[in-house]
């Protein structure tokens, strides 16, 4: 399974102000993410501010920036894993409508945040 992360959406959702440090926050996202216990593989795709976070090493992840847009960044890595196996099961986290309705001919699966933040918070 592989498992393709917006981070800009999953830090802007939370309601407790995350989002007011992007680069902190996306941190903090990328430590929890290394604790996920799901077997599957991680991407994790970085804009803006965000991209700062890029600097740190996060083993078992792999960290993606995008050059203009998060979502265009997105339907890259997940058309370049259908090229790469038609078959694997893929799960976009994200909560941006637009982004879904992008990936909907690719046949990936799209979750909101609360369903990776379930899984990776204390």
């Amino acid at each position: 399974m592989l498992i393709v992360v917006d981070a800009a959406n999953v830090v802007g959702s939370r309601p407790d102000g995350w989002w007011r440090d992007r680069a902190g926050a996306t941190r903090r996202l990328l430590r929890r993410l290394q604790t996920l216990e799901q077997p599957a593989d991680l991407i994790v795709v970085l804009e803006g501010a965000a991209k700062a976070a890029s600097s740190d090493e996060f083993d078992g992840l792999r960290v993606v920036l995008a050059r203009g847009s998060g979502d265009d960044a997105i339907v890259d890595v997940v058309a370049a894993a259908i090229e790469q196996d038609s078959t694997r099961p893929i799960t976009v986290v994200t909560a941006d409508r637009a982004l879904r309705a992008r990936l909907e001919p690719f046949g990936a699966e799209s979750v909101g945040p609360r369903w990776l933040l379930d899984r990776i918070e204390p």
